[in-house]
């Protein structure tokens, strides 16, 4: 009896830290990028909402921001915006949509793919995106989130 206690007692202690060490260290489910050029190492997600929603139209150096979106359906994006500009998709198309009437602003341009987005942010020097973790990075640079 004191054996199949101890035993219980010791696959509840591993179970519950192999729990508590998932949610202390989730793995990232997008890669943020920019041109190799860029000084940017590191930005405030407050920061990176602000490009993406285009309200910050230079980078520290003057150099025009160039943010650019993965398709509407890509779950990768669905996380990005979850993450970073705290709406869904279809409330950032809204937003989109009602800047478009008003003749203040259109949507930042939408890849097909990681590759795709990786390509566009390699050829413009203030370009920005966003890819999955596993995505090839040649060219580009990562830059972290705070």
């Amino acid at each position: 009896m004191k054996t199949r206690v101890l035993l219980t007692a010791l696959l509840a202690g591993l179970v519950g830290s192999t729990t508590a060490a998932r949610r202390v260290a989730p793995q990232p489910e997008y890669v943020l990028i920019v041109n190799r050029n860029n000084p940017v190492t590191a930005l405030a997600s407050t920061e990176v909402g602000k490009i993406f929603l285009k309200k910050a139209e230079l980078w520290p150096d003057g150099t025009p921001t160039a943010p650019v979106d993965l398709a509407e359906s890509s779950p990768v994006r669905a996380s990005f915006t979850r993450e970073i500009l705290k709406r869904t998709v279809p409330a950032i198309k809204s937003y989109w949509q009602q800047e478009a009437f008003s003749g203040r602003d259109v949507p930042p341009p939408e890849e097909a793919s990681d590759a795709d987005v990786v390509d566009v942010v390699r050829s413009i020097p203030g370009a920005i995106g966003y890819v999955s973790p596993n995505a090839q990075l040649r060219g580009v640079k990562t830059v972290s989130v705070r």
